[in-house]
């Protein structure tokens, strides 16, 4: 059931709104401050319709709700005012797409950069990304994944408190502005993924309570009442979400949309609604004669998620997978707090490299359960690996990213290990030039109490972490300056290093097929020869590679093992021209010998035989 406004041109407009417990609804057309009424027709299925003659793109409007409740669009597409103020009507078929050339690319080929749109450039806004696309492409970017859009309280926020999921954030250049930035993405050959959130709706201009029952008591989620995935009225509910994945799709040609938090859809249908969607989202791209992703984010180690549906999964394309961060972060810091408690053992990145997630079925110390099942089955390029992402950093205290942590060494070992993994790799927005700004959570809402309650909130959601640091207030608009990325350091001192050593890396990836080449079964993981040591053997085909990881604050010995090949080195982290120590090795060895790889970096190996 298409759901909101659908312009029909020559000033004709169908509105189709869900409220199956209203015994009126009505639309008003709002002009130069008086209102029409448009009394709406009710179907069996709980939908208020009507068509309208007279209207055109801007034209802005209201429902009233039997008699005397006025509210927005719970659809709407477009909040000129904000979460509170009326509905506007976006004309879709005026936006002129110009995409002959472009190719949507497949996961397995992607190099994702996750950015937040309001810290991302000075200006904040769709079309300032715009001027900064080149760039990302010049060091091997082909996709950025954007943070929420959808229209939330005030000017600035992360985006998980959106009210209006169709809405596009009127403070970042609404509609017209993110059209005009997936269409330069892909005049340019990048992709977009957008981040959607459909386990909960912020509370600050959420109106969907006078609708319908769109939220259950049953299930509580951490931001309050659970959304009606399986109760009475559902199907309905699951249309809402359903049209609103399709709506990306179609009229913003969005390539791939990552869902947040899928472990808080509380869903105990036998058809769940995560499965219905992907099921949806199929037929779609085979309408469109092109493959759009859903790539999921959960913390239930569950591969049902990303199983296909031909072996009784969901059939979802993707996942991050947090265990991988989690190992790595653990190791490279030392922390053991929160759910660090269950990492910090050099085996936990070893079964990462492996089959993806760490916790497959054994007990967890900070849930104290078991958690999880294998993931081994499930195939390389359905996990996307970070170092660091909006989340990682965001929901630190004071938002310090990996930079402020860790060394210079440190941090290009991190690269290295995502990187050079058999997985799809994502850069959060700056650690490509080492950016040390914060990024720090930040609101801005209109309700004091919402205000008062976000900042109790923080405090105790994060208490297990960063104990004696002041907290910051995420309603200060300086927290949100402050989090906007330096673009002057690229072109500076160790940042203007670490941005070449990035482009170095992303170019091996996709140049080499050892590594470009994503498959757990050609890939090799044996531990070092120090305590926290990894070596890692790639290959596909005629190409092979060896890498060499050391993740310990010293120097450590390894052996290469075969003495009838040629290891010819492609980048080693020490090197003087990386800002290190200074490499240990030649650019190529003939035979077997033992080497010494240099404190917290790596070195990575090509592999000829010789014959």
């Amino acid at each position: 059931m298409r759901i909101g406004v659908h312009y029909l041109g020559d000033g004709t407009c169908e509105f189709a709104v869900w409220a199956p417990l209203r015994t009126t609804v009505d639309l008003l057309i709002l002009s130069s401050g008086s209102e029409t009424v448009y009394p709406m027709k009710k179907d069996d299925r709980g939908y208020w319709h009507s068509t309208v003659d007279g209207v055109s793109e801007g034209t802005q409007y209201l429902y009233r709700l039997d008699g005397d409740i006025k509210r927005p669009d719970p659809a709407s597409q477009f909040q000129p005012d904000g979460v509170h103020g009326p509905s506007q009507i976006i004309d879709h078929t005026s936006f002129t797409w110009s995409e002959q050339s472009y190719k949507p690319r497949v996961l397995q080929e992607m190099i994702i950069y996750e950015l937040h749109v309001g810290t991302f450039t000075d200006q904040g806004t769709f079309e300032d990304i715009i001027t900064r696309i080149d760039e990302l492409k010049d060091i091997g970017i082909n996709t950025i994944e954007i943070m929420p859009v959808s229209q939330f309280p005030g000017e600035r926020n992360w985006g998980y408190d959106g009210t209006y999921p169709f809405a596009v954030q009127n403070s970042y250049g609404g509609s017209e502005g993110l059209k005009k930035l997936v269409a330069a993405c892909h005049d340019k050959d990048v992709s977009v993924i957008l981040d959607v959130v459909y386990n909960h709706l912020g509370h600050e201009g959420n109106y969907l309570w006078d609708y319908g029952p769109y939220f259950t008591e049953k299930y509580k989620t951490p931001w309050g009442s659970g959304i009606n995935f399986d109760g009475a009225y559902s199907n309905e509910v699951r249309n809402y979400f359903i049209e609103n994945a399709l709506y990306w799709f179609g009229e913003y040609h969005i390539d791939g949309l990552r869902l947040d938090a899928v472990h808080g859809i509380y869903d105990m249908s036998a058809r769940p609604f995560l499965k219905q969607l992907a099921e949806c989202v199929e037929v779609f791209s085979q309408k469109q004669k092109r493959n759009f992703l859903l790539i999921a984010e959960s913390d239930l180690n569950d591969s049902k998620v990303i199983t296909p549906r031909s072996q009784g999964g969901y059939g979802h394309d993707g996942q991050w997978c947090d265990d991988f961060h989690h190992a790595l972060h653990t190791v490279l810091t030392g922390e053991n707090c929160g759910y660090y408690k269950d990492f910090g053992d050099l085996t936990h990145l070893e079964k990462s490299f492996q089959e993806g997630y760490v916790y497959s079925g054994q007990y967890s110390a900070f849930r104290k359960r078991d958690h999880g099942n294998s993931s081994l089955e499930r195939s390389a390029e359905q996990f996307v690996v970070f170092s660091q992402n909006h989340d990682q950093v965001g929901n630190r205290m004071n938002g310090q990213r990996l930079s402020s942590l860790v060394s210079y060494e440190a941090l290009k070992l991190a690269a290295g290990t995502v990187l050079l993994s058999p997985y799809i790799p994502l850069l959060f927005m700056g650690q490509e030039y080492a950016e040390n700004n914060p990024f720090m959570y930040f609101v801005s809402y209109g309700d004091k109490a919402m205000i008062d309650g976000v900042r109790k909130g923080r405090i105790e959601e994060f208490k297990e972490f960063h104990t004696g640091e002041a907290i910051h207030d995420p309603q200060n608009e300086e927290i949100f300056l402050r989090s906007k990325l330096d673009w002057d350091k690229r072109s500076h001192s160790h940042h203007a290093v670490m941005l070449e050593f990035y482009k170095t890396l992303i170019n091996l990836r996709k140049t080499v097929p050892a590594l470009s080449h994503l498959d757990k079964k050609s890939c090799e993981i044996v531990s070092g020869n120090g305590a926290n040591s990894i070596i890692m053997r790639r290959w596909h085909e005629k190409s092979e590679v060896l890498t060499f990881f050391n993740y310990e604050d010293k120097e450590v010995r390894f052996s290469l093992p075969d003495k009838e090949s040629i290891y010819t080195k492609l980048c080693d982290s020490s090197d003087k021209k990386w800002n290190g120590l200074g490499t240990l090795l030649p650019d190529k060895i003939k035979g077997a010998e033992d080497l010494t790889v240099n404190p917290l970096s790596f070195i990575i190996f090509s592999i000829e035989s010789v014959v």
